[in-house]
């Protein structure tokens, strides 16, 4: 067949018939289309001698314009809707999405109470796999919630997902210590911090004067997965065994995971310059001293969550089931307590409500020096149970308050997350070493977490100062 083609002199390319000849290419410092171009784009010309430096220079932020042009061609997003079909079925899936990471790991104290009278190793030991999980749910947050910044949301969730399914379904095969560690804290660790944090922050871009409650209502997911998994754990384990409990979890979650992934929707065009570290955050004095604050409250919050069921068990001689029934009292309170401060958070402000929360968990670890029976015990549980659902729900909100520009509300999220994971990595195996140089006793473990809950109260209380002042009836 004949072809015709063009002379490659003077930058021309051969091209077939019916071809039309290539014009997506970069202009060059020389090209005679330059101008016209340029002035289309708006870009002006930086020297009018016509030099070889002057044009190179136009072309250059040319370049950059058109560069430019994928993020202005999203349509303005405009403000956060507030509510509507979308919006709200972001807040029912960050719920599914918080059920499947946090109240699973929520969930750990069932394990931990299992593992110590079937591994044969110390309850310090067996602590690390809950507390590698919880850490790289929040540490991971830092990568994360930039990813979602920059547009990567779906591929960074669905890889969590993929994750999340390997790493539940290899822990239903375990039966040493190396082997829980490396799937259930590890594996499941990533792929939980691939998922809670990004969609934390894609759904608090949906809200604005609800966005406390909205927040709230996807924490409530952790009390969701933190009642169910346990139950299944008690009622199961007994009857089919160790693996196919897990399995079973495992295709909750698969149906879990398809769900969220098929709906899930950004809002905001993706922000692909600026750093994963917003360092310039922490010359904020309220978000640095609030996620300073979060780490100390956070180093002592989840000792209640491993340790009650052993405790009733080892100390107050309390039955296997007894155990778990003291740890879904404590999670059974935070349906009330994860969604009515968040209510309130909208009206008086999510700092001024987290505050009393904060000081209530403290006064309770030191209450729990006194408790010598199962009665007081489950009471301790209900108590502190509602202080600590009022922490971890309000703690995103807050973070959310701090952040004014909603571009960066998953970078900031994810900053405030990495913070406290360090607190949650620490904070069980140093209960647990504290137990075991008293020789199972809890007396320094209890003083340690009530001092971290009330130095945290008093630094959350000076991130309040630095933003507000002295003022009182203020809200923030």
């Amino acid at each position: 067949m004949a072809q015709s083609s063009q002379s490659k002199r003077g930058g021309r390319t051969s091209v077939l018939p019916g071809e039309k000849a290539r014009t997506d290419r970069w202009p060059s410092a020389n090209d005679d289309n330059l101008d016209r171009t340029s002035s289309r784009l708006g870009v002006k010309p930086s020297n009018p001698d016509g030099s070889e430096k002057a044009l190179a220079a136009r072309a250059s932020a040319l370049k950059r314009t058109i560069t430019g042009i994928s993020s202005a061609s999203w349509p303005d997003p405009g403000p956060p809707p507030d509510g509507g079909r979308v919006a709200w079925t972001q807040a029912a899936l960050l719920h599914l999405s918080t059920f499947n990471t946090f109240g699973y790991t929520t969930a750990f104290g069932s394990f931990q109470t299992y593992y110590e009278s079937t591994l044969g190793v110390s309850p310090s030991t067996i602590s690390w796999v809950g507390s590698v999980q919880i850490f790289l749910l929040f540490f991971i947050g830092t990568f994360s919630g930039r990813a979602l910044d920059a547009g990567y949301f779906r591929h960074v969730y669905i890889t969590g997902c993929v994750m999340q399914i390997i790493g539940i379904f290899t822990t239903s095969f375990a039966t040493r210590y190396w082997q829980l560690f490396l799937s259930q804290g590890l594996c499941m660790g990533i792929a939980n911090g691939l998922q809670f944090t990004p969609t934390m922050g894609l759904t608090s871009t949906y809200f604005s004067t609800k966005r406390a409650l909205v927040l709230g209502i996807g924490a409530l997911g952790s009390c969701t997965g933190g009642v169910l998994f346990p139950i299944l754990v008690q009622q199961l384990l007994p009857r089919i065994g160790f693996g196919w409990t897990i399995r079973i979890i495992g295709f909750i979650m698969l149906a879990v995971d398809i769900v969220t992934t098929a709906f899930y929707r950004t809002r905001l065009p993706p922000r692909r310059t600026g750093p994963i570290v917003e360092w310039s955050a922490f010359r904020e004095a309220p978000y640095a001293l609030y996620c300073t604050s979060a780490f100390f409250f956070f180093w002592g919050l989840y000792f209640a969550f491993f340790y009650i069921g052993s405790y009733g068990r080892d100390r107050l001689g309390m039955s296997y089931q007894d155990s778990i029934d003291l740890l879904l009292t404590m999670v059974c309170m935070g349906f009330i307590f994860r969604l009515v401060p968040n209510y309130l958070a909208d009206r008086l402000g999510a700092l001024n409500v987290m505050v009393p929360f904060v000081f209530l968990c403290g006064i309770m670890m030191f209450g729990w020096i006194g408790i010598r029976t199962p009665g007081t015990l489950y009471v301790f549980a209900a108590i502190y149970g509602a202080g600590s659902a009022g922490i971890q729900s309000m703690w995103p909100a807050t973070l959310a308050s701090l952040t004014s520009d909603l571009s960066k509300a998953g970078t900031r999220m994810g900053m405030g997350f990495s913070v406290v994971s360090f607190a949650c990595l620490t904070g069980p195996p140093l209960a647990g070493a504290l137990i075991q140089r008293r020789d199972g006793d809890y007396l320094y473990a209890l003083i340690w977490a009530g001092s971290s809950f009330f130095v945290g109260g008093i630094l959350i209380l000076a991130a309040r100062t630095a933003k507000v002042g002295w003022r009182l009836r203020c809200r923030i």
